[in-house]
């Protein structure tokens, strides 16, 4: 008999959990990005490329905002506002003196005219910042030899992955001017951002070693690092294309295979 009620009572609560509707939640395990700050604190070894690369802004107007001109130099403890409208102007000192100048007794001399302003000589408008600002990119080509083995995704992936041999070989894309290397941008490892021109910069990350320094000018297919897995657990790169400040996926602008 108790057995039997014990059944029944078993048979009575599998039926109650089948009815349910409620389903446990699927955990979201894409990487969300990281909202914007106010503000971001310069730390040693951050470039103002770096940190526009890190939040996604274009950098040229991170710089107008904090009025810091070409060639973006910064430096570490020094406060950058990120927001949307620019950070609030000191306010001038109301209590400031009105002076009445006297009246002059002497006679009034006529006026030198001043000199006239000689017309500074037009140099060219090459920015230290990096290639000539008005260039084109003509022809990309590809940073590395490899199968592509995971696509640009614009909300959890910004570019490729590219797979190969530790060591393999890792081209500019085009020519430009290498605006950061280190590995100061948390996930990218050993990571190289290259300035092509005012619009597009592209980065490689996952380095093993690097071959080119911050300020180095390079040329379209210059090998600039080597294929490795740091900051990852799989040797390959993972190559990006940003277009004024965001991403784009690189297999728009890259030659066919």
């Amino acid at each position: 008999m108790r057995r039997w009620l014990l059944y029944s009572l078993v048979v009575c609560c599998l039926v109650a959990c089948g009815g349910n509707k409620y389903r446990a939640p699927v955990e979201d395990r894409r990487i969300q990005p990281k909202p914007v700050p106010a503000s971001y604190s310069v730390q040693r070894g951050d470039t103002l490329f770096s940190i526009a690369w890190r939040y996604g802004l274009d950098y040229r107007a991170v710089a107008d905002s904090n009025s810091i001109p070409s060639p973006y130099t910064i430096y570490p403890g020094q406060k950058i506002y990120l927001g949307a409208s620019p950070p609030p102007k000191p306010k001038k000192s109301t209590a400031a003196t009105v002076t009445t100048p006297k009246a002059s007794t002497k006679p009034a001399v006529a006026a030198t005219p001043p000199p006239v302003a000689k017309t500074p000589s037009t140099t060219s408008n090459k920015s230290s910042s990096g290639a000539n600002t008005n260039s084109k990119v003509t022809r990309w080509r590809w940073p590395t030899a490899g199968r592509v083995t995971r696509g640009y995704s614009s909300t959890v992936h910004k570019g490729i992955d590219i797979d190969g041999k530790r060591g393999d070989a890792i081209y500019a894309v085009a020519s430009g001017k290498v605006v950061y290397a280190g590995t100061g941008i948390v996930g990218y490892g050993e990571l190289l951002i290259v300035k092509h021109n005012e619009i597009y910069l592209s980065a490689y990350g996952h380095n093993s070693r690097l071959l080119a320094r911050e300020g180095d000018q390079i040329k379209a297919g210059q090998k600039i690092a080597e294929k490795g897995s740091s900051g990852t657990d799989t040797v390959k790169l993972h190559f990006e294309i940003r277009k004024e400040g965001k991403p784009i996926d690189p297999k728009r602008i890259l030659p066919a295979r």
